[in-house]
């Protein structure tokens, strides 16, 4: 007897003339096959349950041929009629009982549930494609919408209000009690809403997605019309938005993106959007009511109370803030963020220059100081400032009267309350939404409008408002809005209570001293809003720059009522995209720029950095801050020297003897002699000529895609460089040998000669250099190589390939640019890893700090060789700045403990990194000691994973987290993050990757096609 795979691959032989083979797909009710059809094309065949009602399949294929018509862009399949005509053939199955069939195109991609990350411009494109969906239905009609006693009606969800006591548990009955009575607040608005055919059950398994990795995701698919209805087309927003938002980590940010998107397609009253947020609750709640009732009747189906998890994280979720939510959704649509916003702005326009002056003068000339993050330095840590600091904010302004910015990113809320996640990196608050005036402790401030009061209270926690007054007011249309001063003096709670009258003009508060207004230095906070909604218990004054659109209809330019310009206290930051095309202008085109979206940086600390706007970035990736960025003892040091002098080797300075001392202090004892340049390049560059006036010959061996320097000789021992297309090409001193790489090259880990193997590589290189004339002047290698993947050759290699250099005449450079200076965390160099002793070290980046700075050091007897009369002179090199900032880095080091802070936090890192690597099948090694560690993707076949890697190092920085890549083929992430990291930050990159790593599924490279056996998408056919 046949199966049911060959059964109905025979019925759709017969009827659609198609040979293909079939594959189940998932169904509730009915069979749905993958057909795989041997014309290269792919269909679904849907095959309707025993006894389903044909006018419930004519919804579907007539609103899928409406779609088509009205609408041919949108992604919807198309129904395959089959031979004789028919759309829907009935088909008597395998046990002659009749069922409907029908065939529709397969459409690309893969469902949403299984997309990541779904990304907002993501959602935002379902929004867009909903919306058009809805209203290329406006018009349809079909006697079957109107669907009786349907559950999944949305409008009808008030069904669940009986069957409450399913729910056991009582405060999650309470709750839905709660959604349920909110629900009934709208449902006249609701009822009243016009009715049209709607899709009704946009959930992730119903939605297609094309695009994988750093490819541009879009909706390719928008299937299963089952749950067709007639109804408010709202239904549609908050129906897909139930969806969106579960387990989305910013549900907020989801929702608006969606409805933003449909509204681009299908615009919205404001009346409808508040609809959105009670609605979507309400499928929530229909849908774990539902899902309980079922798990009645069915107990011994687990999934039946597992699906119901995310529903209920999110219902429950109480950080999600429904309160703001109408607002939030109206400005996403460009519309009024309260009803009668458009009268109030009105009203504060026409009313400019005559509200009561706050100061009792003209603030018109007082000048502005800014407190941003590109203009500021203020705080000096900011991820904490002491009172004593916030107390001096601002200092350099003078005493007298200045005003600060509205909309102006700062740090200065540097405290853990503004963060919005666990992390440092995480996003947080720094846009002032309010205008300060700074005037001395007991100013008298007069209120500009009459107003009564709503708020008095003295907020007396750390860097809080301490005294803070709200006033309500309204126009003479009775629209309300509010105004808060903040940092006053907390008498005011003696004087004032909620309902008090204040009259324009009136003296009702004075400012408060550092004592009494949270700790700051004496000025008010003065803002507007046009709202308390969802504000109540805390009314932020500063904003995630992110939610901007939110908070600046909300708490829109006070300057109206201090009879200012909009303009004069607007902050306007510097224009990325200006910064951007600057760049583009007047720089060469190979100057390279990291991530798809490069990032603004201005300021920084440790191992963060922030944007423009104020955003954290945890720094994993750049070692040139060895100890970290804006180093209190490097920046006191840099500041000391400057004002002193400064000059060069020419002269005598004891600076330049106590850094040559601590360098060698660090180094075996035959190094004996330091130069001090500007850069790793010019060590290196100086490193060749010291070895060619040692030995008299040129010739360098050196290992493959190395790289030392941006100089002529530097880039000629630079396989990373020379060897690009473009590239100068491989001069004839120079030669090759293979980098000691035990994961990738030829010999592997499990050999136990591997070192020796790759020692022995350099003896045919030595021979060419001889054969050719050239001599062997030495050895140069990364210690570790770095741009060659991070790689950490087998021991024994190093002192092999020194053995062999020596014989032949050469000398041994350790180029320790990357590894040295306790980066290693169990060793102070990368060449003590190895047991070797290199001729001369080469040190760069890291030991400035940022301040261009390199050494090389070497013994006494090369050294001799070099010195031939010829002056060497570097002039920043040994300048007495660069030395006393050299040496500074060192003893911070030292002092600070670095050295074994990176062996902890390296070992805490690396542990992770292991457990990811056994968690993901695209993880093929990862490597590394200290804080140089290096993770390689790889592709399911074993291949290099350049697109993964791409993919996950944006991806990483979009969880502001900044790391690089390397490698051959690119595809090894490099994490080498200043040495002052610490747990949180180790924890913080451990879980973005594994978050983001998730998001590369089993991709896999588009197989090349070979010309004989042609693949799907090859394009050659």
């Amino acid at each position: 007897m046949k199966d049911m795979h060959d059964f109905w691959a025979d019925a759709l032989r017969k009827y659609w003339g198609l040979d293909a083979r079939l594959t189940r797909l998932d169904g509730e009710y009915d069979l749905n096959f993958l057909v795989e059809a041997k014309n290269g094309q792919d269909y679904v065949l849907k095959v309707m349950r025993a006894g389903c009602e044909p006018e419930f399949v004519d919804l579907q294929v007539k609103a899928l041929e409406h779609i088509t018509s009205e609408a041919p862009g949108l992604p919807f399949p198309k129904v395959l009629p089959s031979l004789d005509g028919a759309v829907l053939p009935e088909i008597e199955d395998k046990d002659g009982h009749p069922r409907l069939a029908w065939l529709l195109e397969r459409l690309p991609g893969q469902c949403y549930a299984k997309v990541e990350p779904k990304s907002e411009d993501l959602i935002l494109k379902l929004g867009r494609v909903l919306g058009a969906t809805d209203r290329a239905l406006t018009g349809f009609a079909h006697g079957s919408l109107q669907r009786d006693d349907f559950k999944w009606d949305l409008v009808k969800g008030g069904w669940i209000a009986d069957q409450l006591d399913a729910v056991s548990d009582p405060s999650r009955r309470a709750l839905l009690n709660e959604i349920v009575q909110g629900f009934t607040a709208i449902s006249d608005a609701l009822n009243s809403l016009p009715t049209q055919a709607i899709h009704n059950d946009a959930n992730d398994y119903n939605i297609l997605v094309e695009g994988e990795l750093s490819e541009r995701r879009t909706i390719s698919g928008l299937i299963d019309l089952g749950d067709m209805c007639a109804a408010p087309r709202v239904c549609e927003v908050a129906i897909a938005g139930a969806y969106i938002v579960l387990d989305y980590p910013k549900p907020e940010c989801a929702l608006t993106a969606l409805v933003r998107g449909y509204h681009a397609t299908n615009r919205l009253s404001a009346e409808e959007v508040d609809l959105i947020w009670p609605m979507l609750r309400m499928r929530l709640a229909v849908s774990v009511v539902n899902s309980t009732l079922m798990a009645a009747e069915n107990p011994d189906d687990p999934y039946v109370t597992i699906s119901q998890a995310p529903a209920w994280r999110f219902l429950e979720n109480e950080a999600v803030n429904g309160g703001l939510m109408s607002a939030r959704l109206r400005s996403a649509c460009g519309l009024p963020v309260v009803d009668g916003a458009e009268r109030i702005h009105a009203y504060l326009s026409e009313h400019r220059g005559h509200f009561a002056e706050m100061f009792g003068q003209d603030l018109s000339d007082v000048p502005m100081g800014s407190l941003s993050v590109e203009n500021s330095t203020w705080p000096q840590n900011p991820f904490h400032m002491p009172l004593e600091e916030a107390a001096r904010v601002g200092e350099e302004f003078g005493e007298g009267l200045w005003l600060g910015y509205y909309n102006e990113p700062r740090l200065i809320y540097a405290e853990p309350g503004f963060r919005k996640g666990p992390w440092k990196a995480s996003d947080r608050r720094t846009v002032h939404l309010a205008v300060d005036v700074f005037a001395p402790a007991g100013t008298v401030l007069r209120a500009p409008m009459s107003g009564r009061v709503e708020v008095v209270e003295n907020r007396d926690s750390h860097l809080d408002y301490g005294g803070v007054v709200i006033l309500h007011h309204e126009t003479p249309e009775g629209d309300p809005f509010y105004t808060l001063y903040g940092h006053l003096d907390p008498e005011v709670c003696d004087r004032l209570k909620p309902g008090d009258p204040v009259a324009q003009g009136a003296a009702f508060v004075r400012l408060g001293d550092a004592s009494q207004n949270g700790g700051w230095a004496p000025h008010v906070h003065f803002q507007l809003a046009l709202t308390t909604d969802g504000m109540e218990a805390d009314w932020p004054g500063v904003a995630d720059p992110d939610e901007l659109e939110l908070w600046n209809a909300v708490c829109p330019n006070p300057a109206a009522l201090l009879n200012l310009a909009d303009d004069k206290v607007c902050y306007q930051p510097t224009d990325k995209q200006a910064v951007l095309q600057g760049r583009h202008d007047h720089f060469g085109g190979n100057l390279s720029l990291t991530y798809n979206d490069p990032v603004m940086l201005v300021r920084g600390w440790k191992h963060h950095l922030f944007d423009e706007w104020g955003r954290p970035y945890l720094d994993a990736y750049n070692n040139v801050p060895h100890v970290g960025h804006a180093h209190p003892r490097i920046q006191a040091v840099a500041a000391d020297q400057l004002k002193r002098m400064n000059s060069n080797t020419r002269y005598l300075h004891p600076a330049q003897a106590a850094f040559a001392d601590k360098v060698l202090s660090k180094l075996p004892d035959h190094f004996e002699v330091c130069f001090f340049v500007n850069s790793g390049t010019e060590a290196n560059e100086l490193a060749l000529r010291l070895a060619r006036a040692h030995t008299g010959a040129k010739g360098i061996v050196t290992p493959d895609h190395g790289y030392h320097g941006n100089t002529n000789a530097a880039v000629a021992i630079s396989a990373y460089k020379f060897n690009k297309p473009g590239g100068i090409g491989q001069a004839d001193w120079v030669e090759l040998v293979e980098v000691a790489d035990d994961y990738r090259g030829s010999f592997k880990r499990d050999d136990a000669d591997r070192a020796q193997k790759y020692a022995d590589l350099v003896y045919p290189a030595i021979a060419a250099l001889q054969e050719k004339g050239q001599g062997v002047a030495g050895f140069i290698a990364e210690t570790f190589p770095t741009v060659g993947g991070q790689i950490i050759p087998p021991k024994g290699y190093l002192p092999a390939v020194y053995e062999k250099i020596r014989a032949a005449g050469g000398v041994c450079i350790a180029d320790e640019v990357q590894t040295g200076l306790g980066r290693l965390g169990e060793y102070y160099f990368g060449f003590e890893h190895q047991g070797a002793l290199p001729d001369i070290v080469v040190m760069g980046k890291p030991i400035g700090n940022g301040h261009p700075l390199g050494v090389l050091v070497t013994t006494k007897e090369i050294a001799q060789s070099f010195d031939n009369g010829i002056e060497f002179f570097s002039t920043f090199g040994g300048s007495t700045l660069s030395c006393r900032i050299g040496k500074e880095v060192l003893d911070i080091v030292d002092d600070e403990g670095l050295q074994d802070n990176a062996r902890i936090m390296g070992d805490r890192l690396m542990a992770g990194l292991k457990q990811i690597e056994s968690e993901f099948g695209c993880v093929g090694d990862v490597r590394g000691m200290g804080l140089f560690l290096g993770v390689e993707l790889i592709n399911p076949d074993g291949s290099e994973g350049t697109e993964i890697c791409s993919f996950v190092k944006n991806r990483m920085r979009d969880h502001r987290i900044l790391i690089g890549s390397e490698g051959p083929k690119d595809n090894i992430l490099k994490i080498r993050p200043p040495l002052t990291i610490e747990a949180e930050d180790v924890d913080m990159i451990l879980w973005a990757l594994r978050d983001v790593l998730k998001g590369v599924g089993d991709y896999a490279p588009a197989p090349v096609c070979d010309h004989d056996h042609h693949h799907a998408g090859c394009g050659c056919c």
